[in-house]
């Protein structure tokens, strides 16, 4: 697993195998996210990385959120309550050197609570595939008062997920067995 693009491209990150699926690490392939990175720089709904404070739900290995920092988000929140999960992230942020752009929460992301300060312009959301955990998430995510008006969120799952209310879909694409989801906010 590599960074793509960006001012870290070609970094390596921490080797997860195959995953852990005890752990429910199914890390985006580099292809997978690279797709997605196009989708977001070159899609009609404009760019939403320069300058953006981003939201990793269900981070994992931190990839999604380490990609878009080499992009130049501003600064990214991973979430994730996992052990192996929290540890790869330390280990990637330490080789991405982005100990001071990044913050890591120990959080079930199905249950955020109330975000104490900004909201955030890009959200990233890559659950274990077929349970459910996405919309709940999402729907914790807009209660909380986590995602900006007209924020843009990124959804992985294995099938078309169910629409989520305050969010409007705006793209879909299918990478292989992943179904990638692109929705924005409404705007209050």
């Amino acid at each position: 697993m590599r960074i793509v693009g960006g001012s870290l491209r070609g970094l390596k990150l921490a080797e997860l195998g195959a995953g852990d699926p005890a752990a429910h690490l199914r890390p985006t392939t580099d292809r997978v996210r690279e797709s997605i990175f196009n989708l977001l720089i070159n899609g009609t709904h404009g760019n939403p990385i320069p300058g953006a404070r981003v939201l990793d739900l269900f981070a994992g290995t931190g990839a999604l959120g380490l990609e878009a920092l080499s992009r130049g988000a501003a600064r990214v929140a991973f979430v994730d309550d996992g052990v192996a999960a929290r540890g790869l992230l330390r280990t990637n942020i330490e080789k991405a050197r982005a100990m001071g752009v990044t913050d890591v929460w120990r959080r079930d992301a199905t249950r955020l609570g109330e975000n104490r300060g900004a909201p955030y312009g890009l959200v990233f959301l890559d659950p274990p595939y077929g349970q459910g955990l996405g919309e709940r998430a999402l729907e914790s995510a807009l209660a909380g008062g986590w995602i900006a008006p007209g924020g843009m969120v990124v959804w992985e799952e294995s099938a078309p997920p169910a629409p989520v209310a305050g969010l409007a879909q705006i793209d879909q694409r299918k990478y292989g067995d992943t179904t990638v989801t692109l929705l924005r906010a409404g705007h209050g």
